[in-house]
């Protein structure tokens, strides 16, 4: 089954407190990354912040978030006002995505506060789409109405299912009732576009049990609707409780899905995601497309100039590299072209409709790609290279395929 199709793109890893990184201790230096952004490039540049506040860790969850830490946020506002002066792209961001983490934990005025540091450290950015994420405990009209003046122009809306057991289950902390009313909340403010995540798979979940949820969802009428199967990785409450989810039983749901989800109207864009024509993740588009992106806040991901790096996700390390004046970064690299080419591949694949693959990847991996084709996880259309419905399935297979050996990686 597929995940979650951003989590390599956010870099959310754990790591312990430790002193701020010297630049020793990175593949590329501090000085090389101002650098990079200050070139003179084209194309789209997205801006992800992370909010890592939540009021308790889900059962599956293994992003960088910390509960209980409310008192914490004003510090981390001023931090992230601190790194976004010490990050130069050298243009201005063109779509901005506040992913946690809870972002809605915060109270509507620190919501405010939040996006009034954005727009001092960013004066001149036109934003095309400012998405931004919600849980239906937490969202209320006093903080729609705060993200509605902030010129928020897309909710993601953290379902996960409309089954009160399941919910439980995984320590979810609403309610199928909380997020019918949250859903309505989001509408009758109107004026943006709705996003709606639910997973499959999940401890207590029945194949009927989650199509009727998901019927209850598309009764509903998002906009967008992202389904994830549920993905476990070591160290998370439920992974240490030994639940193994059923592959098959989740396959089988997702496959139901897909075709119910189409049928209502959601065209099915990428892997994990459906919309309605012009409600597409523009943020996440760039994403997939290979494009650039600067990542602020704890375990926030950047790529700019075909340089990647990763923010350290301890929180108190986060605020003494920045109270040195120092960016918080954990780990940095200088893409191969081999890697680049690996990469271009992994993300265009996500994409329903594929991608054009340029000189260097068809010459770098011809045979894998020929492969593929024979195994039928992988179709040329048009010029495109497509996963079939088997590969979406085992995409994770197909993906493996791009990753170069350790040997070809400086190429």
């Amino acid at each position: 089954m597929f995940a979650d199709p951003c989590r390599d793109r956010r870099g959310q890893e754990h790591d312990h407190h430790l002193p701020c990184p010297g630049r020793r201790d990175l593949d590329v230096h501090e000085e090389e990354l101002t650098e990079a952004g200050l070139a003179d490039i084209s194309g789209p540049l997205g801006l992800y912040v992370h909010v890592p506040f939540c009021s308790g860790k889900c059962g599956y969850c293994d992003f960088t978030s910390f509960p209980g830490q409310g008192h914490a946020v004003f510090r981390y506002l001023e931090a992230l006002k601190a790194e976004a002066r010490l990050v130069n792209p050298g243009r201005d961001p063109e779509t901005l995505y506040v992913g946690g983490g809870t972002p809605s934990e915060l109270s509507a005025g620190e919501i405010a506060q939040l996006f009034a540091a954005l727009h001092v450290s960013f004066p001149a950015a036109k934003f095309i789409e400012t998405t931004f994420e919600v849980n239906p405990e937490s969202v209320n009209e006093e903080k729609l109405g705060v993200l509605r003046l902030a010129g928020v122009t897309r909710l993601s809306l953290g379902l996960q299912a409309l089954d009160d057991d399941v919910l439980k289950a995984v320590g979810r902390r609403h309610t199928a009732r909380d997020s019918l009313r949250a859903f309505a909340a989001a509408r009758k403010a109107g004026g943006w576009s709705i996003s709606l995540d639910i997973i499959c798979g999940l401890p207590g979940q029945s194949r009927d049990g989650f199509l009727e949820g998901l019927a209850r969802v598309l009764e509903l009428g998002p906009d967008h609707l992202s389904i994830y199967g549920l993905d476990l990785h070591d160290g998370t409450p439920l992974a240490r409780s030994g639940y193994a989810a059923d592959e098959d039983l989740g396959r089988d749901m997702l496959e139901a899905a897909m075709d119910r989800v189409e049928a209502a109207g959601l065209a099915h864009y990428e892997i994990s995601n459906f919309a309605r024509p012009g409600h597409e993740s523009r943020h996440n588009l760039n994403y997939w497309k290979g494009g650039e992106y600067i990542g602020l806040g704890c375990a926030a991901a950047s790529y700019l100039d075909g340089v990647r790096s990763r923010n350290v996700a301890d929180l108190e390390t986060y605020f003494d590299c920045l109270r040195q004046g120092k960016r918080p970064l954990a780990e940095s690299e200088r893409l191969s072209g081999v890697e680049k080419s690996g990469e271009a591949a992994m993300l265009g694949l996500r994409l329903v409709r594929g991608f054009e693959p340029s000189p260097d990847v068809a010459r770098q991996f011809d045979s894998k790609i020929r492969g593929l084709i024979e195994r039928s996880l992988l179709r040329r259309e048009q010029g495109k290279l497509q996963l079939t419905r088997e590969g979406i399935f085992l995409a994770n297979q197909v993906f493996m395929e791009f990753v170069p050996p350790f040997e070809e990686s400086n190429i």
